[in-house]
């Protein structure tokens, strides 16, 4: 099951390039309908296939190359799908045998829904909502299938705890706060993706040759209510929408790499025998690695290759970050901390 959790998780990876892939190639309405392609299992080819599809769906004519991102996209979704219920499975089958049944559960219930904000994403012709829950719920997906490898493994090689150092039970919140940083962040990539905002500013570091473009409508930018459609195919913003979005999206990153430029100094200072040094130096790693992918995507005006290395690195920062916290949360000194202040709450409560 370690296997295969890890299996899944690597899955998700793709997925998400390949959800990047597509909406990177304006092949987001590929298909016009769902779960097929045309009424077809594959993108229609042949003469008579085009046809008849054609016929079907007179107002999106057959695009094949569009098609085949679209498809390839749902194709590997759906191979995911089919690994996280065999998962689900597994652990119903084994329960008695102390794997985690709850959280596979969880995560194929996710995937349903996952499955359906992917079917709205095309019904609703791209609504940049339904476009950023759905690249929002393709990060949490990973993070559960992540979360379910790492507790899987533990179990299976039954790995001793590591040694604490006395200060580093005080970081918990921190990076408590911190991944909430990058969620967030990676919210606000999201929402610039659904409304093709990443090309509104075109320089750095100023944007458009300005430090705070005049007229940014930040309230127009983030309506989430906004219904300007029916079709949402290359956005339907404002450019003083879509620079407000960008703006926003470069501060956020501005905020987390100085949040974990000072965390993460501060924990390897204090890192001690802990063995945290591989996952403070992984956290480091691809946060510089995702900001210089940020910085090339403007330079270089969204390269495909770099915008969709972009995507994978956002989802990397986020593993990096959750691994993090989770072999903090495995230093003994941490839980001794947790374990006192709730036996001193317990007794000024019964008293």
């Amino acid at each position: 099951m370690a296997r295969w959790a890890t299996f899944a998780a690597c899955l998700a990876v793709v997925v998400i390039m390949l959800g990047a892939w597509t909406r990177l190639v304006h092949a987001g309405l590929g298909c016009p309908d769902w779960p097929g392609c045309y009424g077809f299992l594959t993108v229609p080819q042949s003469e008579s296939s085009i046809a008849i599809a054609n016929a079907r769906f007179p107002e999106t004519p057959v695009d094949v190359e569009k098609g085949w991102p679209e498809m390839i996209h749902r194709y590997a979704a759906g191979t995911l799908g089919l690994v996280v219920f065999g998962l689900a499975a597994l652990a119903v089958r084994h329960r008695k045998t102390g794997v985690p049944v709850r959280l596979p559960l969880f995560i194929a219930g996710f995937i349903v829904l996952q499955g359906a904000f992917g079917m709205w994403t095309v019904t609703l012709k791209l609504w940049p909502q339904v476009v950023a829950l759905h690249l929002l719920g393709g990060f949490t997906t990973l993070s559960l299938l992540t979360l379910l490898s790492l507790r899987l493994w533990r179990k299976a090689r039954a790995l001793p705890r590591p040694v604490t150092a006395p200060g580093l039970a005080r970081f918990r919140p921190w990076l408590y706060g911190g991944l909430l940083l990058v969620v967030l962040q990676i919210a606000l990539g999201a929402w610039t993706a659904a409304n093709y905002a990443a090309v509104a500013c075109t320089d750095l570091p100023t944007c458009q040759g300005q430090w705070w473009p005049e007229g940014m409508d930040f309230r127009h930018g983030f309506d989430v209510a906004q219904h300007v459609g029916p079709n949402y195919l290359g956005g339907q913003l404002t450019a003083d929408g879509r620079v407000a979005i960008h703006v926003t999206h470069r501060l956020g990153a501005m905020v987390v790499l100085a949040w974990f430029t000072v965390l993460l100094a501060l924990m390897w200072q204090r890192r001690g025998a802990s063995g945290l040094d591989r996952s403070i130096i992984l956290v480091a790693a691809v946060l510089a690695a995702q900001i210089a992918l940020g910085l090339a995507n403007v330079l270089l005006h969204i390269p495909l290759s770099i915008a969709v290395a972009h995507n994978a690195m956002g989802a990397g920062l986020l593993l990096a970050v959750i691994h993090l916290v989770w072999r903090h949360h495995l230093l003994p000194g941490t839980q001794t901390t947790n374990a006192t202040q709730t036996t001193t709450i317990n007794r000024e409560v019964t008293a």
